[in-house]
């Protein structure tokens, strides 16, 4: 991760070459990518986030002695830019990925009562890798499956670049695909909420079918999926500021910028309370709101349409009980409130009972509900889902909020998302809300940052070569 200059020799010292100083915005994966993609071309780099710690919405904190992640996040395999990431603050053998796709489906609403089935892969060229598991999917009729098979050929043949995709809802699309509203719930949905954090009907068709054909028609092993073995805290932050470190970044936590602004000479003035930073570059890597109150004016052609981003919110439940009562990682539920449940037992430094964390996607409608409501809610949903839970003593009960988890998928997002070059020289955008042409995720935000960098290091005519594996990877 250099650019051929030996560590002793900075590139200060270099004939040809000068220091040129980065102020980066935010300590998000967006922002800590970008700092550290700059800093490794030689670039010397202020990191400054407002919160205590870095991470951005991807953290963890404490509970008595539990270590809690704020909420469940997971990648793909074909996220190779977070994976770039993982491996750049050695991180991977933290995160790993499953060998195989391999989901485990409970439906609880069918007359005959509980029933598993599985979305898998095998070793199969695609489409064939998906072939058997929809073949024999139970949770869809055999007509819901032969149609379900056309439409992700159909959707496999849609073109990414045709920007009219952006103004349908892919809801629509699938009703016009034959599509019914139990193969919407229980495979379209299945996969495009938890990705998309929207309902079909509410999302982009060009979203969603980057996510459909990137994920599970482009290669065999894209769809694979990886999670934080240990707390997020410890990927996110720790090892994160360990690498910053290691870079040379100065990184400044509970600083928050109040402004930014050039001088006649071009060069950026950054404000804190009690100090002023200088930069050639300055890289805004905050939530699109935010970004618009800190843009100087004439940055972008028209910054309100940063404000007209909607977001959307995500509830996780948080569940202790005083016993094992779900033997797989995760699992992914039907015919109840329940979306997705991990086992966070291990991560947690739980010693005793189990530990189960429910992501809860497009939560619109229950974001602001109490707690006491909540537990009423989801503790039955889970003695139905798991038999073993129905005996087992509930230890702690609690929820975390995301109400602007990720920006929203909606129709018509595509032309509100800013790239990465601002009209302002040395000022640029990162943020998973950027244009990255993916949904709202850990690798929408890793690669806004490389976007932003590679631009910052190209207009200060600094080596990008360090950057090229990403970028050939994405």
């Amino acid at each position: 991760m250099t650019d051929g200059t030996r560590p002793e020799e900075p590139l200060a010292d270099i004939p040809g070459h000068s220091t040129r100083d980065a102020v980066v915005v935010g300590g998000g994966l967006a922002g800590i990518t970008a700092a550290l993609a700059l800093a490794d071309a030689g670039v010397r780099v202020t990191l400054l986030e407002g919160r205590p710690r870095l991470g951005g919405l991807a953290f963890s904190f404490q509970r008595g002695d539990l270590t809690v992640d704020n909420g469940q996040h997971v990648y793909l395999r074909c996220c190779t830019a977070y994976r770039w990431f993982l491996d750049r603050i050695e991180g991977t053998a933290l995160a790993p990925l499953q060998e195989r796709l391999d989901v485990p489906v409970l439906d609880v609403a069918r007359p005959e009562g509980r029933r598993l089935g599985r979305l898998r892969r095998d070793p199969l060229p695609v489409p064939l890798h998906l072939g058997r598991s929809l073949a024999s999917y139970p949770h869809l009729s055999l007509a819901e499956r032969a149609k379900a098979g056309r439409a992700a050929l159909a959707l496999k043949g849609l073109d990414l670049a045709d920007p009219s995709l952006d103004t349908q809802d892919f809801g629509s699309w699938l009703t016009a695909h034959g599509q019914s509203a139990r193969a919407v719930e229980a495979l379209w949905d299945l996969v495009g909420v938890a990705t998309l954090n929207a309902v079909a009907g509410d999302a982009s068709l060009g979203l969603a079918a980057m996510v459909f054909k990137t994920g599970l028609l482009s290669d065999p092993g894209a769809a694979d999926i990886g999670w934080a073995h240990v707390p997020l805290g410890e990927l996110h932050d720790r090892l994160a500021r360990k690498a910053l470190d290691s870079a040379g970044v100065r990184t400044e936590v509970r600083t928050r910028v109040t402004s930014i602004s050039t001088d006649e000479n071009g060069r950026w003035s950054v404000q804190v309370p009690g100090e002023t930073l200088d930069a050639d570059t300055v890289v805004l890597a905050v939530p699109q709101r935010e970004a618009h109150d800190l843009l100087p004016a004439g940055a972008l052609d028209a910054p309100e349409r940063l404000l007209d981003i909607g977001t959307a919110p995500i509830l996780n439940v948080h569940v202790v009980y005083d016993r094992k009562v779900l033997s797989t990682p995760f699992f992914a539920a039907l015919g109840t409130p329940v979306q997705w449940v991990f086992d966070r037992t291990q991560a947690s430094g739980l010693r005793e009972g189990q530990y189960l964390a429910l992501s809860q996607s497009a939560a619109r409608d229950e974001i602001d509900a109490p707690v006491a409501e909540l537990r009423e809610r989801y503790l039955p949903e889970l003695g139905r889902l798991l038999p073993r839970a129905r005996g087992a003593e509930v230890k702690d009960f609690f929820v975390t909020r995301e109400r602007t988890a990720t920006f929203a998928p909606t129709p018509g997002v595509g032309r509100l998302r800013p790239g990465a070059r601002t009209k302002s020289p040395g000022l640029y955008l990162a943020g998973a809300w950027t244009a990255t042409g993916w949904p709202a995720t850990m690798e929408s935000a890793v690669r806004s940052g490389v976007s932003a960098a590679d631009a910052a290091l190209s207009a200060l005519g600094r080596p990008r070569d360090h950057l090229l594996d990403v970028e050939e990877a994405a």
